[in-house]
């Protein structure tokens, strides 16, 4: 099945020539100048990755972000400018599986794409129930993870993580007690030999922490080991 890539930007040029490149590279677009045009059509037709710039009119790419999360864990490239650290934090915070700062490259942002849509292919299971069966339920004290199925629950709640959250998470369970430097969750959760920094991962780290702690305010389960890395307590 053709994977279909919703980009979401007020710069037409950018809209224009991504749009080509991708549907080049085999992709089918859907293109939108505004967040809030884009966020209804994103709510009656998910597409399977979206690549969402932040400075937009009407709604900025932050709050349709925001709202996105609300009811959906599809992957999210963000844009920003260059240099706007805050942008990339905030996008990060909220639930992005990754950032790309203009000017872009279109073939590292291909690249990112493929990535991302490798990972929650993976993490989707197949019809036949095969993969299933090569992906174990993880459980770990009150966190049971289901690889297939892509869920996550604590005590028994769902907690709704992105693609990239879950693999740094299940990096962390796989081995309670053990610490995971910031290049080993990158290499589990950024695959072909592509850079992010150690920023990236942080703030991955603090959102699955604050998505725990709505359905348990007392969740401590991931530990900083600070100057080492995280990793998940032994319990």
């Amino acid at each position: 099945m053709t994977d279909t890539i919703a980009l979401v930007d007020d710069d037409r040029n950018i809209l224009t020539s991504v749009s080509i490149a991708l549907q080049a590279e085999g992709f089918l677009t859907r293109v939108y100048s505004d967040g809030e045009t884009a966020l209804k059509a994103l709510a009656e037709n998910p597409p399977d990755l979206v690549v969402l710039d932040i400075k937009m009119p009407r709604l900025d790419g932050l709050e349709l972000l925001r709202r996105l999360r609300e009811k959906s864990s599809v992957p999210v490239i963000f844009l920003t400018s260059k240099d706007d650290e805050l942008d990339e934090a905030l996008g990060l915070a909220m639930g992005a599986d990754d950032y790309i700062s203009k000017p872009f490259s279109q073939r590292l942002l291909i690249a990112r794409i493929r990535a991302i849509l490798r990972r929650a292919e993976q993490r989707g299971g197949t019809t036949d129930g095969q993969e299933e069966e090569t992906q174990p339920i993880l459980e770990r004290g009150r966190l049971r993870m289901d690889p297939a199925r892509h869920l996550v629950t604590w005590a028994g709640e769902t907690v709704t993580l992105t693609v990239t959250e879950f693999l740094i998470l299940e990096t962390l369970a796989q081995r309670p007690g053990i610490v995971k430097t910031r290049n080993q969750l990158m290499d589990a959760a950024y695959q072909d030999d592509i850079y992010v920094d150690d920023r990236t991962i942080d703030s991955h780290i603090k959102r699955v922490r604050r998505k725990f702690r709505q359905v348990d305010p007392e969740f401590d389960a991931i530990e900083t080991l600070y100057g080492a890395g995280y990793r998940f307590a032994d319990e």
